[in-house]
């Protein structure tokens, strides 16, 4: 066989031409996460002006959040291991699609039954379309340098959609309906599957006879949703009630049973040996504690915005403005290459030394505060933390382990966020409410009590990230798990394996 031509690549695709669509890949992959996370968030703003219009109950207006977690956390997994087995490609355009459809199902509902249905079919399209993306994007390129400049877009795909949430429900909701929070994702979806059939290369899956263990979908599947639901609606019924006690037992029985399953099955839907990685190993945990704490930011930030400072929901988020601006300039344009230059570990580490920083000074907050003063400061130093510990956090878990299982890892880092933010917003929350009424049964006015309930779940939320930098220095050491140094020259872009090219 004769070697390619200088210039070419071995798939017969100019260099620059092969390099051009990966990067476009990259770019509808994001557009593609930053959609489905700021749906996570741009329903909040929007919920008062729903309830009014569609007639919702207090009781059952918190289901417009939860139809949409319980699935989309449960399903991750799942849908994680099917694009192993299948395809990532078609498991994330397929979900790309019904997130879409649902979305406009949503727009339509005239009732609550109708959106809190919709909602759940929106979560599950979310869950498969999400899944994979951080296995596709880990996967697309090998050279190391590019490999943490994707994942560095990856990162502020996700980051970056939980800042503009806020914003983008506060605006629609505002200037036209509610209604369009939920029609925007149509076009922004059908462009992303338009541009992703002909741009994203087509892995060729495993095949389903790899990994056909059905009882196992259904043990994930099962404990994982019942523990999703469990969690957030706890906040609402309390950790101590009957059923969240008994719930919960039942969810960690059906998680056992599932790694019991996959220990004794043939041919296993998730193989253990994965976590066997030290490197995916503590990144899921250190993400866990790290998204346990920055739901603190989101959640409390606003509340102490609106609530203390007195700002409107179109100011609150603009408020977050900056910090996405933050992240998007360290992660997209400065994170690779202190990455290649210092190493995953040592970044990691900084960022999660300076995200602790920042929640001490939110821990600061006053009655009388300011924006500039009490909240910019902070959230300034935050984004610099989260662009820096995120990208490496994710490159060094995505690293450890094969381009054939990327998908699970893909589906196991996003189960590892959802359920970190959610026990981390439920605890949060309890303790706010607890200190909050204390302090008013002492006798302080209703602004003091919450900025004093503010204060300690920051401090909270500091101890979560410390707790992540020990764990990552305590195992991380030694351990080998790094990247290293970038070659004097960079080789040629050549296509991922396995994939086929993008036709004309």
């Amino acid at each position: 066989m004769n070697a390619p031509s200088k210039g070419k690549t071995t798939m017969g695709l100019p260099d620059k031409r092969m390099t051009g669509l990966r990067w476009l890949a990259l770019v509808v992959l994001c557009a593609g996460q930053m959609m489905i996370v700021i749906d996570q968030n741009i329903v909040n703003v929007a919920l008062p002006t729903v309830q009014s219009s569609l007639g919702f109950s207090s009781a059952n207006l918190v289901w417009v959040v939860n139809a949409y977690v319980i699935p989309f956390g449960g399903l991750l997994l799942l849908a994680g291991r099917l694009g192993d087995l299948v395809g990532r490609k078609y498991v994330f355009i397929t979900g790309i699609a019904l997130f879409s459809a649902a979305s406009l199902l949503c727009g339509f509902a005239t009732t609550e039954a109708m959106l809190i249905i919709f909602r759940f079919l929106q979560g599950i399209g979310g869950a498969i379309a999400s899944a994979c993306i951080l296995g596709m994007v880990a996967t697309m390129y090998d050279e190391p340098r590019k490999q943490a400049q994707a994942i560095g877009a990856y990162s502020f795909a996700s980051a970056g959609g939980g800042a503009v949430g806020p914003l983008l429900g506060g605006v629609l909701t505002d200037l036209v309906s509610w209604n369009w929070i939920f029609f925007i994702n149509a076009p922004i979806g059908a462009a992303v599957v338009l541009v992703a059939m002909r741009a994203v290369p087509t892995d060729q899956g495993m095949g389903v006879r790899k990994g056909a263990d059905f009882l196992g979908a259904a043990l994930v599947t099962g404990g994982l949703m019942l523990l999703v639901y469990t969690i957030v609606n706890a906040e609402n019924i309390g950790w101590g009630a009957t059923q969240t006690l008994v719930l919960v037992p039942v969810a960690v029985l059906l998680l056992v049973a599932f790694v019991v399953r996959q220990a004794r099955a043939a041919r296993p839907l998730v193989p253990l040996k994965i976590f066997s990685s030290r490197g995916l190993s503590v990144a899921n945990v250190v993400q866990f504690l790290m998204i346990a704490g920055m739901f603190g930011l989101l959640f409390f930030g606003t509340l102490y915005l609106q609530r203390v400072l007195g700002y409107s929901s179109l100011q609150a988020g603009l408020a977050y403005v900056p910090i996405a601006v933050v992240i998007a300039l360290i992660s997209l344009f400065l994170s690779a290459r202190l990455i290649m230059r210092f190493g995953q570990r040592t970044i990691l580490y900084t960022g999660l030394v300076l995200i602790v920083a920042a929640f001490a000074l939110l821990a600061t907050v006053r009655v009388g505060g300011t924006f500039l003063a009490d909240f910019l400061p902070a959230t300034l130093l935050m984004g610099l933390g989260f662009g820096l510990a995120a990208p490496a956090m994710m490159g060094l878990g995505m690293s450890s382990v094969s381009p054939a299982d990327s998908g699970i890892a893909s589906g196991l880092f996003n189960t590892t966020q959802q359920i970190g933010g959610a026990i981390g917003l439920t605890v949060l929350s309890a303790v706010v409410t607890a200190r909050t009424d204390a302090l008013l049964a002492s006798g302080e006015d209703e602004s003091a009590a919450l900025v004093g309930a503010y204060r300690v779940a920051f401090v909270i939320a500091a101890v979560f990230v410390a707790a992540a930098l020990v764990l990552a220095v305590a195992l991380l050491r030694g351990s080998g798990q790094d990247t290293p140094e970038p070659a004097a020259e960079e080789p040629v872009d050549e296509p991922p394996a396995k994939t086929e090219p993008a036709t004309a």
